[in-house]
């Protein structure tokens, strides 16, 4: 079997010893798989596990495995894996363009070439011209936008998505689900999107797995 993608190897969960969450899964480049079930049955947990992220009190047994690189020694920024929340998160005190740019690789250096591509990222979501704008300004639909872009611009190597479409409205949710799910497979990243909505599952495609509260 090729070790690229993302691999969860007999992955286990505990909460102060008690098992929460158990998960054997390979995710190939370019695939998104749903995880679902009911809040609090550690969907995210599963999330900040494969971050780096797990709260204090939590334990992990198994291997988290990505493009061969086995991360769970690792610290967060070295895991390069990106991750969308339920909040777009943007930087408040910065404009949209200095958003973009936060999350810009530092292997693009100098000014110039780093404003090329911020122009270059807003024209690839339909914001060209925005660089200059308050966050505060812009519609959910174009915060949601701007958070995914900004979140590519540090080139992960996985995408993990925490319920990033629940707080859109209807009419918005499809197009950002596209979005999302088009730029994933065209940039082959293996995706793991946690919900508890049906409908996010369909968008998704492919498997869905389905966590049980511990009994």
């Amino acid at each position: 079997m090729s070790d690229s993608g993302l691999i969860l190897e007999n992955l286990a969960i505990l909460w102060r010893g008690a098992p929460l969450v158990s998960v054997d899964l390979r995710i190939a480049p370019g695939e998104v798989v749903t995880v679902m079930g009911p809040s609090g049955v550690g969907k995210s947990t599963l999330l900040a596990a494969i971050t780096g992220t797990l709260a204090p009190g939590f334990a992990l047994q198994g291997g988290i495995r990505l493009d061969g690189r086995e991360l769970t020694a690792l610290p967060p920024e070295a895991r390069h894996v990106g991750i969308l929340f339920q909040d777009d998160l943007l930087f408040p005190h910065l404009s949209v363009g200095a958003n973009l740019a936060f999350g810009l690789s530092p292997r693009i250096r100098g000014r110039a070439a780093r404003r090329a591509r911020v122009e270059a990222a807003l024209a690839e979501i339909g914001l060209a011209g925005f660089a200059a704008r308050d966050p505060a300004t812009l519609s959910g639909g174009q915060k949601a936008r701007v958070a995914l872009m900004r979140m590519l611009l540090s080139e992960p190597c996985a995408l993990l998505l925490d319920e990033p479409f629940s707080r859109l409205d209807a009419a918005l949710r499809d197009q950002i689900r596209e979005l999302v799910f088009t730029r994933a497979r065209a940039l082959r990243l293996p995706t793991l999107l946690v919900t508890h909505d049906a409908a996010d599952a369909e968008a998704a495609g492919g498997r869905v797995i389905e966590l049980a509260t511990p009994g």
